[in-house]
This record gives C-alpha cells, structure tokens and sequence, in this order.
C-alpha cells in the first residue's frame, strides 16, 4: 500500500510539474508558474527514491502504469476531458505491465 502512495505523490509532482511548463509555453500563462513546476519535479524524483525496490529501472518501468492512469484522471478533472475507451482499454494494458513488473519473482 505504501508503494501506491507514493506512485500516486510522485504522478502528482510530475504532471503538475510537467503542466505548469505547458501552462507557461502553450496556453500563455505566467512565466512564474515553473517555479511550482520545478519544485513539484523535485518531489516527484524524490518519491520514487523511496520506493522499495532494488533496482531504479524496475522502479521507473512499475510507474509508469501508475503515471498513465494519474495522466488520465488529470485530462478529466482539470483538462476537463473524459477518457474514452481506447483509454481506458490502454491504461488496463498499462497497469496489468505495472502489476506484472511489482509482484513477479525477478531473479538476482
């Protein structure tokens, strides 16, 4: 339960951090928004340090089932799009990678 806690911080600190850039370059918002934006990258790498894991690239390669689905909430509640099918068939695809990778007996 605590390594999809922090899954779920760190998707937080990356999208945010990524969509305060997009905000900034794409939709003309204040330059000062990367502040934040940087400072939410920050917690995003630093939360997944804290997984529990013994390799950084297994860790990197679970998340990202985690960041697909965290992007598709993001695209719903603050872009104001719902996903559709193919997304949520591809986020299921995602996450069966993401469960596979954590919980399978990886040899030494």
């Amino acid at each position: 339960m605590q390594t999809f806690i922090l899954f779920i911080v760190a998707a937080l600190g990356e999208i945010s951090g990524c969509y305060a850039f997009w905000a900034t370059f794409r939709l003309g918002k204040s330059v000062f928004l990367i502040i934040p934006g940087i400072l939410a990258l920050i917690i995003f790498a630093f939360t997944l340090t804290k997984i529990d894991a013994s390799n950084a690239g297994r860790v990197y390669a679970a998340y990202g089932g985690i960041y697909i689905l965290s992007s598709l909430v993001w695209l719903w509640l603050v872009e104001g799009v719902k996903p559709d099918y193919y997304d949520l068939l591809g986020v299921i695809i995602c996450l069966t990678g993401t469960v596979v990778i954590l919980f399978s007996p990886h040899r030494l």
